[in-house]
């Protein structure tokens, strides 16, 4: 388990890195707002997607930090490796290709196909 624990904390410091680099302002989004007369409309189009992305991205770091720290938790009080779903075991290979995986397979894939229609009643929405 310490082998675990040295790899959750190595994840843990390069997620947090990460979310420094994408946290910081943008040289844009500090300029004065009478100087963005200066771009065009595919340079506004650019930076807001370029905002956006930074967004999604932080908010995905923002989600591996939890869950990474939950899996410190659950180390610390000797409940990892276990399904927070079910209790059962979750799979050794799993967990070493994402070691701060909560759910076992079964749990997951339940999950998501729970997941899976509110998902796409969304979309119908948000397409219409």
């Amino acid at each position: 388990m310490n082998d675990v624990r040295k790899r959750l904390e190595q994840d843990m410091r390069a997620t947090v890195s990460r979310l420094r680099l994408v946290a910081g302002p943008s040289d844009l989004e500090d300029l004065p707002p009478s100087i963005g007369s200066i771009f065009d409309d595919s340079d506004n189009i650019q930076v807001e997607q370029a905002r956006e992305m930074g967004l999604v991205t932080k908010a995905r770091l923002i989600d591996r930090v939890n869950k990474i720290a939950a899996a410190l938790g659950r180390l610390e009080r000797d409940e990892y490796g276990l399904c927070v779903e079910c209790g059962k075991p979750i799979a050794p290979a799993r967990l070493r290709a994402m070691p701060e995986v909560a759910t076992c397979v079964p749990c997951q894939e339940q999950i998501e196909r729970l997941r899976a229609p509110m998902t796409a009643r969304y979309d119908l929405r948000k397409a219409a």
